[in-house]
């Protein structure tokens, strides 16, 4: 107190006052400071899991959730430290859902940003060219890292097979509707640059035809080659006479032949097409139907559909495999019938070997 019992403040005036709060703002904003960078330190600091781990981030779950699942899992010290880091450093963005693989002690911000940007690991769901609608769903039914409902099967030949790479968590519905749309922008493509003059009139008939082409061979190369053999039969006009076509109209007339869209026997084992099955007309067999069939009778792959928009430029009609695993291609009937009777005696010879072996 100053001898005239004012305090040393009311002595200095006016400036004595504002620089005192100056001092306490210093003291303050320092502290601040001090407080910032010990809470950045810790959000640097080396986590405590020892080990590698996964980590869910639910749909619609909080922050506040997360750390305090974080905690639990014994990813992170304090979920508090982690709600509060994202205030500081991800306010504007929301951490998304997904799978994480959470490195061994990675840190509260190395985890946070894994979050914000959506970097959650991607799980393959192959779909193999050819397959059935049948054979689509029951994938996304049995997968047991999608989620949600099943959603009504589509039609035959509607969706673009391949590998896709999903999220944990993501809705089937989802999913379906990206395959959807996979083949939707393909087609237009592909329809778009397809030769002229082809004997097909929509794109719809494209896929049907695509889809046999798809089930008569797995070697992309003769792709083209059946696509053109096909063509010239309907232009002479010739049945089509395709073998898959028979299949699939047995397995959709009687399920109970079929297993994985191939025919079995009583015992579940894996038969030849039966004399009456070729005479049997399901709509779908091609030995009795002109034309194409009323539907794909599988989901063709993007090389499937280029190479029956843009056959090979062939006078082939007769094809029959060569034994090798694909097809001698023929322009008449009196080498057809060379082509198979070679093909007897491989089969012949074949099965000859296997009564010696047993």
């Amino acid at each position: 107190m100053a001898k005239n019992g004012r305090s040393p403040v009311e002595t200095r005036g006016p400036w004595g006052a504002i620089s005192v709060l100056a001092s306490l703002a210093i003291v303050v904003a320092a502290a601040a400071l001090v407080a910032f960078f010990a809470f950045a330190s810790q959000t640097t600091r080396a986590g405590p899991a020892d080990t590698n781990a996964t980590f869910v981030v639910e749909r619609g779950a909080s922050v506040t959730r997360i750390g305090r699942q974080l905690e639990r899992q014994g990813l992170v010290r304090d979920g508090r430290a982690f709600r509060i880091a994202h205030m500081l450093y991800a306010r504007e963005k929301a951490l998304q859902a997904g799978e994480y693989a959470i490195p061994a002690h990675a840190s509260i911000r190395e985890i946070l940003n894994m979050m914000a940007d959506g970097a959650a690991l991607q799980h393959a769901l192959t779909f193999p060219e050819g397959i059935t609608i049948a054979g689509v769903m029951r994938i996304i039914q049995e997968s047991d890292v999608l989620t949600g409902e099943m959603p009504d099967a589509p039609p035959e030949g509607a969706i673009m097979p391949e590998t896709y790479h999903v999220q944990r968590g993501m809705a089937r519905t989802a999913l379906l509707a990206q395959m959807l749309a996979g083949r939707d922008a393909a087609l237009a493509e592909i329809w778009e640059r397809r030769q002229p003059n082809l004997p097909i009139a929509s794109p719809a008939e494209l896929v049907i035809l695509a889809s046999i082409v798809e089930r008569e061979t797995g070697i992309a190369a003769e792709r083209p080659m059946v696509a053109a053999a096909f063509f010239n039969r309907l232009r002479r006009p010739m049945r089509l006479e395709s073998d898959p076509t028979i299949i699939y109209g047995v397995c959709k007339r009687f399920p109970s032949r079929c297993r994985d869209g191939r025919l079995v026997d009583a015992r579940g084992q894996p038969r030849v097409i039966r004399a009456s099955e070729i005479s049997l007309n399901t709509g779908y067999n091609t030995y009795q139907i002109d034309r194409l069939p009323p539907t794909p009778i599988a989901n063709p792959g993007r090389a499937a559909l280029e190479a029956t928009a843009n056959p090979a430029d062939s006078d082939a009609i007769f094809f029959v495999a060569d034994g090798s695993g694909g097809h001698a291609f023929a322009a008449t009937l009196p080498e057809h019938n060379a082509n198979v009777a070679r093909w007897r005696q491989i089969e012949a010879q074949r099965l000859a070997e296997e009564r010696a072996g047993r």
